[in-house]
């Protein structure tokens, strides 16, 4: 499994590269001068380094920056009722407390399936919480509303993420570009399958969504 995150770290990182490198030379609004994709560029180098370093010493770097930088504006939108697209939002049950916990996660929805690779494993709140309650519920985008499905969750160590990230992004733009970030952040792919139950979906809100406390992601929040 080391080499197969490696091989998907790097695969993904010199995607990433190139997809910048030619947004720099194609758009002519870009910035004079290489000082942003050269940035870039060492930016991913250094985190392709530090992931093949020190796993441990990655996640505990990662996390600041998806917790304040990455999930607040996605949060926003969300709370604001607008679903970033190639985005869903799951809802856990906090392991300890017991509330609804929820996080921004990519759309694996696949027929009555939903998949999620989640980054750094069994290390992940959320995750924690699936263990201990595996069901849960998801936010998703059905036309032009968002409706509320209920699933149960199923954590499979043994399924290979990487080849199932292929699998779903596959002819999807929004999915491979989701499948670069969870490469590049990741630390320790887990694949999640979420059967999501017959019937028709909820519209209405979690029951617990005005509280403060419940809208926190389980990254952030103590469950």
């Amino acid at each position: 499994m080391k080499r197969r995150r490696a091989a998907g770290l790097i695969t993904a990182t010199l995607a990433v590269t190139g997809a910048v490198w030619a947004w720099w030379l194609i758009d002519p609004t870009a910035p004079r001068g290489p000082a942003l994709p050269t940035t870039l560029s060492a930016v991913l180098a250094a985190n392709v380094a530090l992931t093949l370093g020190s796993v441990r010493l990655k996640r505990a770097v990662v996390t600041p920056v998806q917790r304040y930088l990455i999930n607040p504006p996605i949060r926003l939108l969300l709370r604001l009722g607008v679903m970033p697209l190639g985005y869903a939002l799951l809802e856990t049950r906090g392991r300890v407390t017991g509330l609804p916990r929820t996080t921004p996660v990519g759309n694996g929805l696949h027929g009555g399936t939903f998949w999620v690779i989640a980054e750094h494993g069994l290390q992940a709140g959320y995750v924690r919480n699936i263990q201990r309650c595996p069901q849960v519920r998801l936010k998703l985008r059905r036309g032009w509303r968002f409706v509320w499905v209920t699933g149960t969750a199923h954590l499979l160590p043994d399924d290979d993420p990487y080849a199932r990230q292929r699998r779903l992004s596959r002819w999807h733009p929004l999915r491979a570009m989701n499948l670069a970030v969870v490469r590049i952040m990741g630390t320790n792919l887990l694949t999640i399958r979420i059967d999501l139950h017959a019937g028709e979906p909820q519209n209405t809100p979690p029951e617990d969504s005005g509280r403060p406390a419940d809208r926190r992601s389980a990254a952030t929040s103590r469950s």
